[in-house]
């Protein structure tokens, strides 16, 4: 998952698995994790952000942008 272009207003751009989509600014790795898997605390999953691994734990709170 690659996060960025957004403000604290505007889209955020988030790239899953080489496919580029916005979400709405305030979008946390939990908040994309749920739209795909249809699970916040989904098994088998894990985030990456801007090349780095995210601790599940801090999913919840990990604003995107």
């Amino acid at each position: 998952m690659t996060a960025g272009g957004g403000s604290d207003d505007g889209p955020v751009t988030v790239i899953v698995n080489g496919t580029a989509g916005e979400r709405p600014a305030g979008t946390t790795v939990a908040d994309v994790i749920a739209e795909l898997t249809g699970n916040p605390d989904a098994k088998g999953v894990a985030a990456a952000v801007n090349g780095l691994v995210v601790p599940r734990g801090r999913w919840p709170s990990l604003l995107l942008g």
